[in-house]
C-alpha cells in the first residue's frame, strides 16, 4: 500500500516542487527589504506631507574641490536692508519739486534696488577704459560748510577743465554733445545711465541725492564727466519748490551766496553747474550774474538747460565772462520715444548748420534708452559724439574769434583810406 500511495503522490510532488521553492525565495527576498528599511542608513526618511514639494537630496561625492559660482565675493549673499525711519521711498525721478532734501538712492529692501547695488560694486571694482581721475585733485579745494569747495589753483588751473573729460576729435566733424540730468533721484535709473551710456554723456546730479560723491566717483570712474544742479526759482515758486537752498531772483546777494556755497560744497569732481528749474531766476540778470560771478572765481562753468530767457543768460555770461553754454534743445518734454527721437535728429540738424549742437533731457528710463540707441550708430551717420565741455570750449573759442574779426575790420577798413590819401598826396606834389 505504501509502495502504491507514493506512485501515485510523486507526480504531483514534481509539478509543486518549484512553486514552493519560488514561495520561499520570494519569502527570503521580502525578509530582506524590510530589514533594509527598518535598519538601514540613517539618511533614509520616509515621505511627509507638505505644501511643497522639494526635491530628494542626493548624496554628494566628497572630493578636494570646493565648487563656486564664481569667486567668493559673487557668492555671498545679498543684503536687504530696511529703510532709515522717517524715509520715504520715491522711484518715480520725476522733476515734481522737493519737500526736504529727497532720499533718491536709499539703500531699501527692493530686490531691485538690491540688485544694482550689488551691480554697481562690481562695475566699481573693474577699472573702466575710459574712467576719468578720482577727485578731488590736488590742489583744487578749500574747506567749506558742508564738505570740500572748488577753488581755481595755485597754477591757474580751472576745475572747469580739470575735471572735465578730454576731447580729441575731429574738428571739421559735426558734433553733438548730451546732458542727461536729475542723476541719483531713482538709483535703478542712474546706475543705467553710468553703466549703457557713452562716456561722452555728461551726467548731472541733484544736489540732495543721497550718498551724492558716491553716485559722482561711480560716474566719473566710467568715464562721464559731471555737473551738479543749483535749484532755481520757477515762476510760480513757491507752488513749485526746489527745495531749502533754492536761489531766489528777489532775494539777497548773501543769503544767495550761502545757499549757492552749500550746492556746491556737496560733492567734488564736476567741472561745472547746471540750473534745476530757474525760470524767473534765468529773467533776473542782476542775481543771474551774481551767481556766475562766484562760480567764475572759483573756476567752474555753467551751462543751462535752455528753459529760460535766452537774452539774460547770455548777457550776464558775458558780463563776467564765465564759461558757459545753453542748450540747443530739451529732448524729453513729450516722453515718448517717438517724440525724443525727432529731438535728437534735430540736435544733428543743427551740428550740420552750426558745427556743433547741445542737448539736455531728464532721467527717466525712455530718455536713457533712446540715446542709448542714437548714440550707437551716430558716428556712421557722420556725426561725433563729444563731450559738453568741449562744444563749450569750442563755442567760447569761436565767440573770442569772432569778436576779434569784429574789432579788427574797422582797422582794415581805414588802412586802404589812409593808403589813397597819401598816394593822392604824393601826387600833387
Amino acid at each position: 500500500m505504501p509502495t502504491a500511495v507514493l506512485r501515485h503522490a510523486q507526480p504531483l510532488m514534481t509539478v509543486r516542487a518549484p512553486l514552493i521553492a519560488g514561495l520561499a525565495t520570494a519569502l527570503l527576498v521580502s525578509a530582506g527589504i524590510g530589514g533594509v528599511a527598518l535598519f538601514g542608513e540613517a539618511d533614509t526618511a520616509l515621505p511627509g506631507a507638505s505644501r511643497f514639494f522639494d526635491p530628494v537630496p542626493q548624496p554628494v561625492a566628497q572630493t578636494d574641490t570646493v565648487l563656486r559660482t564664481t569667486d567668493d565675493v559673487d557668492s555671498r549673499p545679498i543684503r536687504f536692508l530696511e529703510p532709515e525711519e522717517g524715509e520715504e521711498i520715491s522711484l518715480n525721478g520725476v522733476r515734481d519739486g522737493f519737500d526736504g532734501p529727497a532720499p533718491a538712492a536709499q539703500a531699501g529692501s527692493d530686490p531691485a534696488d538690491a540688485e544694482a547695488r550689488h551691480a554697481a560694486e562690481q562695475s566699481a571694482a573693474a577699472v573702466h577704459p575710459d574712467a576719468l581721475p578720482a577727485a578731488p585733485l590736488t590742489g583744487l579745494t578749500e574747506p567749506g560748510p558742508g564738505g570740500l569747495l572748488p577753488v581755481i589753483g595755485p597754477d591757474g588751473t580751472r576745475p572747469s577743465r580739470a575735471y572735465a573729460r578730454p576731447f580729441h576729435g575731429d574738428p571739421g566733424a559735426p558734433t553733438v554733445a548730451v546732458v542727461v540730468g536729475g542723476m541719483g533721484l531713482n538709483s535703478a535709473v542712474t546706475q543705467a545711465a553710468i553703466d549703457e551710456l557713452p562716456p561722452e554723456v555728461a551726467l548731472s546730479f541733484a544736489p540732495y541725492t543721497r550718498d551724492l560723491q558716491t553716485w559722482i566717483d561711480r560716474a566719473r570712474a566710467a568715464g562721464h564727466e559731471v555737473l551738479i544742479e543749483a535749484p532755481m526759482e520757477p515762476f510760480d515758486y513757491p507752488n513749485n519748490d526746489p527745495g531749502p537752498h533754492t536761489l531766489l531772483a528777489d532775494g539777497s546777494a548773501e543769503e544767495n551766496s550761502r545757499r549757492l556755497t552749500w550746492v556746491l560744497s556737496r560733492a567734488t569732481g564736476y567741472f561745472g553747474v547746471t540750473n534745476y528749474l530757474g525760470a524767473r531766476f534765468s529773467a533776473s540778470p542782476g542775481a543771474l550774474q551774481q551767481v556766475f560771478d562766484a562760480l567764475e572765481q572759483r573756476g567752474v562753468a555753467f551751462l543751462h538747460d535752455g528753459a529760460g530767457r535766452r537774452s539774460s543768460i547770455e548777457g550776464a555770461a558775458q558780463a563776467v565772462d564765465i564759461e558757459y553754454a545753453i542748450a540747443d534743445r530739451i529732448l524729453d518734454e513729450d516722453l515718448s520715444p517717438d517724440a525724443i527721437d525727432e529731438r535728437l535728429l534735430a540736435l544733428e540738424a543743427l551740428a550740420i548748420q552750426n558745427g556743433a549742437a547741445l542737448g539736455t533731457g531728464f532721467a527717466y528710463p525712455a530718455t536713457v534708452e533712446q540715446i542709448r540707441a542714437w548714440a550707437a550708430g551716430l558716428d556712421l551717420r557722420g556725426y561725433q559724439l563729444a563731450p559738453p565741455s568741449a562744444v563749450m570750449a569750442r563755442r567760447r573759442l569761436e565767440a573770442r574769434l569772432a569778436e576779434e574779426a569784429r574789432s579788427a575790420q574797422p582797422q582794415q577798413a581805414q588802412r586802404p583810406a589812409r593808403s589813397e590819401n597819401s598816394n593822392s598826396g604824393s601826387g600833387h606834389h
